[in-house]
């Protein structure tokens, strides 16, 4: 696990008496950050709001930090640069490493087009925290699920910068686990998440039987 260090030295890490432990084990299961990735359209968000769906179901505790919601607040001022896409993917890692911590288990639906942030952000925290799930799904098919017209102003040149076509993905090379979001039903997907969460020690086999 790798941190920053602050950019003040009187800046001092406050222990709480109340651990990541504790809360785990007030809500029955571990902590986790589950990264959803892949282009724009391939069904992150939606795969991430299905299993929180099925999870609260089941008296989990868990949040979905959304691509589009963050870039309302916390990301409001970072456009679509290189750079500032850096800087969005650094700062919900951050932010994901938090609700972890406070015994969470949190989704993140993403582009995050560049291996490297997604490799740091896996980083900071722990091994086994961080679940990678990359949506594969052809871009024939993103495109056609393109609700805000954004891959069409893409190709008439009115968008700069847009992933998958004037700005690269990087496919995940080692991720936990890949769905193929354009082929099969949403069901099949939210199980393989659930089954890979049970995999990791994330819930308890027991509380999440097939339905």
């Amino acid at each position: 696990m790798t941190t920053l260090r602050p950019v003040s030295a009187n800046v001092v890490w406050h222990q709480a008496t109340v651990t990541r432990e504790r809360r785990e084990a007030q809500n029955g299961h571990r902590g986790a950050i589950l990264w959803f990735t892949g282009l724009s359209g391939s069904g992150k968000s939606t795969l991430a709001h299905a299993v929180e769906e099925t999870l609260h179901r089941r008296g989990c505790r868990i949040f979905v930090l959304d691509g589009d919601n963050v870039r309302h607040g916390l990301c409001g001022d970072l456009g679509f640069s290189a750079k500032d896409r850096r800087e969005n993917i650094r700062r919900v890692g951050e932010m994901a490493k938090i609700f972890m911590e406070a015994g969470v288990i949190v989704l993140t639906a993403f582009i995050s087009p560049y291996r490297a942030d997604r490799e740091r952000v896996r980083g900071i925290v722990e091994h086994g925290d961080f679940i990678e799930i990359y949506c594969d799904t052809p871009i024939e098919i993103c495109e056609s699920r393109d609700v805000k017209g954004l891959y069409k102003k893409a190709r008439a040149g009115q968008l700069a910068e847009f992933t998958g076509i004037t700005s690269p993905y990087e496919t995940p090379e080692n991720c936990e686990l890949t769905v193929h979001t354009g082929t099969e039903e949403l069901d099949v997907h939210v199980q393989q998440v659930i089954d890979k969460m049970i995999q990791h020690g994330i819930i308890a086999a027991a509380n999440f039987s097939k339905e």
